[in-house]
């Protein structure tokens, strides 16, 4: 019987095939192919923006969200485990610790795919305030890139779509270098008004665990859970 495709595997669609089988493998984790993915490395660089940003990033890093910390050869670990979350939709956890100089920092997203089945729904945070559409394109080089589109911020009765001018638009591409045997990815989050605000570059490997004898660690999902897609 074949494995039904992961929530990655279906919004890459035909382009899923073109990724590196690294990557494929990386990028399958979910409940039906029932791995969890622990990546453990070093982030050669972590940058922020001018100063006049850091303030944004400070507050955000209260929620988990973002870093305000800069650093180099700074020791990553990133946890993508998979589980059911409170309102029953597959959930990815992609929480990124980085053990900066005076104690860890952690940045917390939790991805579902969305109703549609077309691109990716990446909750952000603590308290998933924040939530960003995520596109996702195989590139020639069987690299993988993710975009973010629109930011939408909800709290309670709140549901409005994050301006241009305050919001931000995130980066990421992820290959694997077969000479190293190691995952290497890029971060870039760009305002339109005040520029580059914050990312982060390295590499790491990767080990797989059986999700459901593992489990979901305590403080690996978030404290609150938003329900609207």
């Amino acid at each position: 019987m074949t494995t039904p495709p992961s929530m990655f595997h279906t919004v890459l669609g035909d382009g899923f095939d073109r990724l590196h089988p690294e990557l494929r493998r990386r990028f399958s984790v979910g409940l039906a192919s029932g791995e969890a993915c622990t990546g453990r490395g070093v982030m050669d660089r972590i940058w922020h923006g001018p100063v006049y940003v850091k303030p944004f990033l400070a507050l955000g890093a209260t929620r988990n969200i973002l870093v305000p910390r800069a650093g180099r050869d700074v020791p990553f670990l990133i946890e993508n485990v998979p589980y059911t979350d409170t309102f029953g939709r597959e959930t990815v956890s992609f929480v990124r610790t980085f053990d900066l100089p005076g104690g860890p920092r952690r940045f917390d997203a939790q991805m579902v795919l969305s109703p549609k089945g077309d691109r990716i729904l990446d909750y952000l945070g603590t308290h998933q305030h924040l939530a960003s559409e995520l596109h996702f394109a195989a590139e020639p080089d069987g690299s993988l890139l993710i975009r973010s589109g629109e930011h939408r911020f909800r709290e309670g009765p709140v549901d409005v779509r994050v301006p241009e001018l305050i919001g931000a638009t995130a980066e990421v591409r992820e290959s694997f270098d077969d000479i190293t045997g190691r995952f290497r990815v890029r971060v870039r989050v760009v305002n339109r008004r005040f520029g580059p605000l914050f990312g982060y570059e390295g590499s790491f490997t990767v080990s797989y665990t059986d999700a459901v004898s593992r489990g979901t660690r305590p403080g690996l999902r978030p404290v609150r859970e938003e329900a609207r897609a």
